[in-house]
């Protein structure tokens, strides 16, 4: 529960430090004091957006900082998960920087506003005026019944696998357009890749075909240039070879005086092997040396086909070409390959429609097994409340489309008179009816989720005398279990409080400041006194306030 509350800097607050109780809390104040800033500031604790207009002095940062004893409410994996210290008083605090940076902490380790979100769920509800406009909404009233069955592992689930079922709706859809595409480009996917597939190509090809070409287009410069290269190493008595032996003779006979002589023995030998190698070479190539018409023909047809296809794709080379062959092979294959892949997964999708209904169905059972319970305790409050003749019915029907939290369609409807008819809630309803439903709800919720602290913004709107009397009771018995702070405007309600603080403006020489003191019992009675009749000097209205206060 909040122990503490420290507010500095913020709007009309300079400075504020109050410490809490348990049980039923009263806050009370004329209309502008302020109490809707104090609201604020805890948001602020909670993670709301933070606003730096909200700042009072736009020179100082503002701080907002609550003490949680959270002993009791078995918060430790919270904790854990987040990687933060784990202390019985826990410290939580936000700040605005005159800069308008926003910084948050708990127990002193900076956080993100995420994070106090999270831990904001488990400690306090913060009950507006505004929410209790939500009981006609469906979202409102689903969370209402799926806290009171305990579905929220279950809602967590399903959520998990409807997510799941969408991707692989989104999939389907995306592979249907992929292949409606590609079975429009497959004929010409067709056509070019059995192009590129009967020029059998490969890696250097087109580098030896441009050999042979050459080689065949240049026989007879070939075979004269090349004949005679052979010739010269092959005459005797002119030709190099000759010559070269005669060199080799005549160094043989000096090669014994000198090294260097031997040196020059041993190059020619050499020289004279390299050059029958290359004699031997190119005795070879000539005698390979024909003109072929046919071949070259065959020869220059390929070459034209590789550079019609670099031209066509294009591409630079062969391995360009290689590539793009690749590419069309596959895009054909997701065609010829449709509806295979599309059965599998209209298959996936069948079975995760299979998980879906079985969680849908589970969510189902248990909302409808706990309506009618729910049903008889909020009439029993009802009839607390000056309602004795209302009856509220919920609708709850299962159909086959998947929504956010199930298949399920819920709708509560409110007989608010004798022999009145059901309406939809929203419509049945007056504005203090709906606040008396929403503290029967609220007062049921409170028995169930087990949450620290409630806090409820003038759930008192549009009531008054005994049932505003009634209201304060039920809010002092869920004050036996819980913190619970109401802001009220009525004193019925504010007799009941086992604590009471009021909320004031104040004037000084600089500026007007909100307040807040806890009252003493004399002064709760002139509180209450002033509430009834405005008059703290009428006997009357002193002995109604302590007859309240009683």
């Amino acid at each position: 529960m909040l122990t503490s509350l420290s507010i500095k800097n913020y709007a009309l607050i300079e400075d504020i430090n109050i410490s809490l109780q348990s049980g039923f809390t009263i806050i009370t104040g004329e209309t502008g004091a302020g109490k809707s800033i104090m609201l604020g500031a805890l948001g602020l604790l909670l993670g709301d957006r933070a606003d730096f207009g909200s700042i009072r002095d736009a020179g100082k940062k503002c701080v907002i900082e609550g003490t949680f004893s959270i002993s009791n409410y078995k918060l430790e994996n919270f904790f854990r998960k987040e990687d933060l210290d784990y202390e019985k008083q826990s410290i939580v605090r936000r700040e605005i920087l005159p800069s308008g940076k926003s910084r948050a902490f708990i127990n002193d380790t900076p956080v993100k506003v995420t994070a106090l979100q999270k831990l904001g769920d488990y400690l306090i509800d913060i009950h507006s005026q505004h929410e209790t406009l939500s009981l006609g909404n469906s979202e409102y009233q689903f969370n209402v019944i799926d806290t009171i069955a305990k579905n929220e592992s279950v809602i967590l689930q399903y959520k998990k696998e409807l997510k799941d079922y969408k991707a692989l709706l989104q999939r389907f859809e995306q592979l249907k357009e992929e292949q409606s595409q590609a079975a429009k480009e497959y004929d010409y996917n067709i056509f070019l890749l059995n192009e590129l597939e009967e020029a059998h190509l490969k890696d250097g090809m087109l580098e030896e075909l441009e050999e042979r070409y050459e080689e065949l287009n240049n026989v007879e410069e070939l075979t004269e240039n090349l004949g005679a290269a052979v010739n010269l190493l092959q005459q005797e008595e002119i030709g190099s070879l000759d010559n070269l032996k005669v060199i080799r003779a005549h160094l043989a006979k000096i090669a014994q005086y000198s090294n260097s002589y031997e040196n020059f023995h041993e190059r020619v030998q050499s020289v004279i092997i390299e050059l029958d190698d290359l004699e031997a070479e190119m005795t070879n190539a000539l005698d390979r040396i024909e003109a072929n018409p046919e071949e070259l023909e065959v020869v220059n047809q390929k070459l034209q086909v590789i550079y019609n296809l670099q031209k066509k794709h294009n591409a630079e080379n062969i391995q360009e070409l290689l590539e793009i062959m690749k590419s069309l092979q596959e895009q054909v294959s997701v065609t010829e390959n449709a509806e295979t892949s599309l059965k599998e997964i209209q298959e996936a999708i069948r079975e995760q429609e299979v998980k879906l209904v079985k969680i849908a169905s589970t969510l189902h059972d248990n909302r409808k097994k706990i309506i009618p319970a729910f049903i008889e305790q909020t009439e029993q409050i009802l009839s607390e409340l000056g309602m004795p003749n209302a009856r509220l019915d919920i609708s709850l029907e299962q159909g086959k489309e998947f929504l956010t939290n199930g298949r399920d369609k819920l709708e509560w409807y409110l007989a608010a008179n004798k022999g009145g008819s059901f309406k939809e809630i929203k419509k049945a309803a007056s504005g203090g009816e709906l606040s008396r439903i929403m503290l029967a709800v609220k007062s049921i919720l409170a028995a169930q989720s087990k949450l620290p602290t409630i806090i409820f913004d003038e759930i008192d709107t549009g009531v008054s005398g005994e049932i505003a009397k009634k209201m304060g009771e039920i809010l002092q018995k869920m004050g036996n279990n819980m913190q619970v702070i109401a802001i009220t405007h009525l004193p019925q309600i504010a007799g009941k409080g086992a604590t009471h603080f009021k909320i004031f403006k104040e004037d000084n020489e600089i500026a007007t400041q909100t307040k807040i003191v806890q009252l003493e019992e004399n002064e709760r009675i002139e509180e209450l006194a002033l509430m009834l009749g405005g008059n703290t000097k009428s006997d009357s209205a002193i002995a109604h306030a302590r007859a309240l206060l009683n």
